[in-house]
């Protein structure tokens, strides 16, 4: 039977403030080497030094020394739009090797949208949701293999993918997919991301405004 579950994400890397701090100091380590400065470099100097070369001078192409890792169950739309961002490495759920008859015994996974959707409608989209997975359910029963199975399930069908990238590159995607115009199965993610990359990473996120407008989000996209 048909399981709908919330969109959910774990960030694996960093896991804590002290690993964010870590990631900030050796970004500060290899910045140093152009102006062979290392041996200025204290437990503390990170920060000053975010502060002045990357914020205040704008040399951010030293933060891609520093990657994060997260990983995501999501709908496969928003999967979709996720791998657009293309200076990241992905791994995702197959829909052509897993067999979810085998993977999932107590019913595929799907995502509801998040907003917008009325209770009548609501209602309508569970039942297509459980309708398609019946059909895929008598398809693999019948020999189908699951890589043509999969071609009567919809987009809500709950994906898992795990995301690796520079820190530039979070943040670029953070400035893109927090604004108001961003879909909001995606914001129902990327909002509480950017809250956990500010505790775990200072400084690096800190001007994204949540929710601002895509023009106003131009002027961050460093």
């Amino acid at each position: 039977m048909a399981r709908f579950v919330c969109p959910q994400f774990s960030m694996d890397r960093p896991s804590n403030r002290d690993e964010g701090i870590a990631s900030l100091r050796w970004i500060e380590r290899l910045g140093r080497i152009s102006h062979r400065s290392e041996d200025r470099q204290t437990v503390s100097s990170w920060e000053r030094f975010i502060r002045s070369v990357v914020l205040e001078h704008g040399d951010w192409s030293i933060v891609e020394h520093a990657h994060a890792a997260v990983t995501f169950r999501v709908n496969r739309g928003v999967t979709h739009e996720l791998v657009r961002h293309r200076l990241f490495s992905y791994t995702q759920e197959s829909t052509r090797f897993v067999n979810g008859r085998k993977s999932y015994p107590h019913g595929l996974e799907f995502v509801l949208p998040a907003m917008g959707i009325g209770p009548e409608s609501l209602e309508n989209i569970r039942r297509a949701c459980a309708s398609a997975e019946n059909e895929y359910l008598d398809l693999l029963d019948a020999g189908v293999r699951p890589q043509e199975a999969r071609a009567v399930l919809p987009n809500a069908l709950a994906s898992t993918i795990a995301v690796t990238g520079n820190l530039r590159a979070w943040r670029h995607l953070l400035v893109m997919r927090t604004t108001k115009e961003t879909h909001p199965d995606f914001l129902q993610v990327t909002l509480p991301l950017l809250d956990e990359f500010r505790q775990k990473v200072p400084l690096l996120f800190d001007d994204i405004v949540p929710m601002a407008s895509q023009a106003e989000s131009m002027q961050l996209r460093r």
